[in-house]
């Protein structure tokens, strides 16, 4: 460990991270920075970032030896436990030293920024934490700013415990903003008395939905003040979880209606067409049209799994109890049972001849793997190979999925797990749930999954399972 923090790096990152946010980048890419700006500045191996949500949290940026924990689900809890998670998932495994900062923003923690030191590293002084605090606390005003940040959506940073009331006057000034408007709204009242009502205020007996900049909804409603003239009540408690199941429930019938009228318009029609023209058709006929519903009826089955698994609580049972299974093997297996357009495709380069077995589910590979490459498949050129590899280290075994298509943007690589969400803004078909399902699979194993840019142009998916 350096005898101190490298501050002239410090000053020159600080300064570029700043042109940059002056230059409207915002969210993860500028969060990355900050997290190499915290391995260089300190002298560390690697360095990461953990975003917080209500239940639990996830690696979203890592860089050097705290790499490959990108993407790891990781429980909700102290700083220092989320130091023995990285120390437990970083290149070498365990006996590295990780230091980490919690990263606040009212009182709130949304975050926390760790870096890992080798084993042999001294012990860190008051400047190397001072300045881990810092960049910490930095990483909470882009929070406080809504700076394309959480990522996930669903983090502590707007948090509703009771109603908010506020009490405005004829002229929608207010007069009175209790705790809870300051907790929902992220309004203090010093910001926020004599001054407008921040959103409109519906007329008496009428529902209104403000969306806040952090993307959560209120629903407010508002009063006169009895015996007061001029004066109304205004209420308002968060809406967000409430909206979004009805969102999603709209979203699931048109999603669902969509994707199931192609395999079954053709299923019939194939049908009509044996069951009106078999003597014309003659056995090639009758065997191509017998061989499409076969395939449809194949489709049709995978999607209708792929519903019921991502609008179910727990995801569905693991397909067979966990155990130690060869992933190579299983790759191949898998690959051979994909529909001919992507087997042809698909490249499995240079798969080792003897890898450490992998801890799980071996029959969710298949799953896997399709879900991967037909997620591949729709978003490159059809000229481009489609590659998987595969490797392991001290505590995992690993596999990738990489293609040469149009790439993700670095804001998008933690929303594309999300359910429905769909890549260039959905011009291109899909339910918008492949990677949704994926990365509930490998969690239900103790595994975890990633996705990065690739070097040169396009994507790469990387899945890590235990060890056996």
């Amino acid at each position: 460990m350096p005898d101190g923090p490298d501050y002239a790096a410090l000053t020159r990152g600080q300064l570029a991270l700043l042109d940059r946010v002056n230059a409207g980048e915002t969210g993860l890419a500028v969060l990355d920075d900050i997290v190499r700006l915290a391995r260089d500045v300190l002298g560390a191996l690697g360095a990461g970032f953990v975003e917080y949500s209500p239940g639990h949290g996830r690696i979203i940026a890592a860089t050097g030896t705290c790499a490959r924990a990108l993407g790891r689900r990781v429980p909700r809890g102290t700083v220092d436990s989320c130091n023995d998670v990285f120390s437990g998932h970083i290149e070498g495994g365990g006996g590295h030293r990780v230091l980490g900062a919690p990263c606040e923003l009212g009182g709130l923690t949304v975050g926390s920024l760790h870096v890992s030191y080798g084993d042999d590293s001294g012990e860190p002084t008051a400047e190397h934490r001072a300045v881990l605090q810092l960049l910490a606390a930095g990483v909470g005003h882009m929070y406080g700013n809504q700076a394309g940040l959480p990522v996930h959506g669903d983090g502590p940073v707007v948090a509703a415990l009771a109603d908010g009331l506020a009490v405005i006057d004829r002229d929608g000034v207010v007069q009175l903003w209790n705790p809870a408007a300051e907790r929902l709204t992220g309004r203090t009242a010093d910001e926020t008395l004599h001054r407008d009502l921040p959103f409109p205020a519906p007329p008496p007996g009428q529902v209104l939905v403000h969306r806040l900049p952090s993307g959560r909804r209120l629903k407010v409603t508002a009063g006169d003040l009895p015996r007061t003239p001029g004066m109304r009540v205004v209420t308002f408690r968060d809406s967000t979880d409430q909206d979004r199941r009805h969102e999603d429930r709209d979203l699931f019938v048109a999603v669902t209606s969509h994707e199931l009228r192609t395999p079954v318009t053709v299923i019939k029609g194939y049908a009509d067409t044996l069951t009106n023209h078999w003597d014309s058709l003659g056995a090639d006929g009758r065997q191509e049209a017998v061989r499409v519903i076969g395939a449809r009826a194949g489709e049709l089955a995978r999607l209708v799994d792929r519903l019921l698994s991502a609008t179910s609580d727990d995801g569905g049972d693991v397909g067979s109890p966990p155990g130690p299974f060869d992933l190579v093997e299983a790759l191949r297996a898998a690959a051979a049972e994909l529909p001919a357009d992507l087997r042809g495709r698909l490249v499995l380069a240079d798969l080792p001849g003897e890898l450490p077995k992998a801890f799980g589910d071996r029959d969710s590979l298949a799953t896997i793997l399709t879900e991967l490459a037909t997620n591949a498949d729709k978003y490159s050129p059809g000229e481009t190979e489609v590659t998987v590899t595969a490797a392991a280290d001290e505590a995992t075994v690993t596999f990738r999925v990489a293609d040469r298509g149009i790439g993700v943007r670095p804001e998008h690589v933690e929303r594309a797990f999300e359910r429905y969400w769909q890549g260039d803004n959905g011009r291109l078909p899909g339910a918008g749930l492949g990677l949704y399902l994926v990365r509930r699979i490998v969690e239900r194993q103790q595994g975890w999954v990633s996705l990065r840019p690739r070097e040169g142009g396009g994507t790469v998916v990387e899945v890590r399972l235990p060890r056996a």
